[in-house]
């Protein structure tokens, strides 16, 4: 890092810092590696560290650092591309996806979801637990909803229990025709599950990606992945898809 000093600068001083500090992050540190104290980069910059905070929020906001307390502010990741579009997709567990099975249990599932999949009030249905991580770190956790009538038979052919069974529901879920997928995303707030996995405080921001696979003329299966809000964003690409960054 330089010493350029800040005192002449048109723009407010944390702003030009952050700049500063953002074309250091891409040149001197490597992921994961972690930046020097406040008192030293406040000193080295000649700033106050209120403006030096003030830069670091906003780092951390746009996903380029980490602040994590007992640890110090550390480089985050590169960005991971995650395509949104249902043209690109087929089912959940299909080659090629990210995600990994961490569990899977039969319980009933939120009322706005039992809705969507025309299931019964009260009526349990498979629900799969995934992951997705980049750079050994969670970035998304996700829940996946399927009901009994789109994975017959599953309980007689012992798939077992947690992440062998998640799997099994996965496989049985992939011999089904994908009739299509609809895609919905919106801005929510932390779980406390999510948000002990996604390593953040309960009721952080988060985006929420609520997937309905369509097959038979109907809903076979239900996902809501839930984002990490400060290491992601939405991009239109130029087919006019969407896609989420995830750091």
């Amino acid at each position: 890092m330089g010493t350029t000093r800040l005192e002449t600068a048109p723009e407010p001083k944390y702003w030009h810092l952050k700049t500063v500090l953002s074309e250091a992050l891409e040149s001197d540190f490597a992921v994961g590696e972690v930046l020097p104290n406040e008192r030293e980069l406040a000193a080295r910059f000649g700033v106050a560290r209120a403006t030096l905070r003030q830069a670091l929020e906003q780092l951390e906001l746009e996903g380029r650092l980490h602040r994590r307390r007992g640890v110090g502010t550390t480089v985050a990741p590169p960005r991971v591309g995650v395509d949104l579009d249902p043209a690109q997709h087929g089912w959940p567990g299909a080659s090629g996806d990210a995600w990994q099975t961490e569990d899977c249990e039969e319980a009933v599932p939120p009322a706005a979801v039992a809705r969507t999949l025309g299931a019964e009030a009260g009526r349990t249905v498979h629900i799969v637990h995934r992951v997705r991580t980049a750079h050994g770190q969670a970035v998304a956790t996700e829940l996946l909803y399927v009901p009994d009538a789109s994975v017959p038979g599953l309980s007689g052919i012992g798939a077992g229990a947690g992440a062998a069974r998640g799997r099994a529901v996965l496989r049985k879920l992939n011999r089904l025709e994908l009739g299509g997928q609809e895609r919905a995303v919106e801005l929510g707030s932390a779980r406390a599950e999510d948000a002990r996995r996604l390593d953040r405080l309960p009721g952080a921001p988060v985006l929420v990606v609520t997937t309905r696979y369509l097959a038979g003329g109907g809903t076979a299966a239900v996902a809501v992945a839930t984002y990490r809000a400060d290491t992601c964003r939405l991009t239109f690409g130029d087919t006019g898809g969407v896609s989420l960054l995830a750091s």
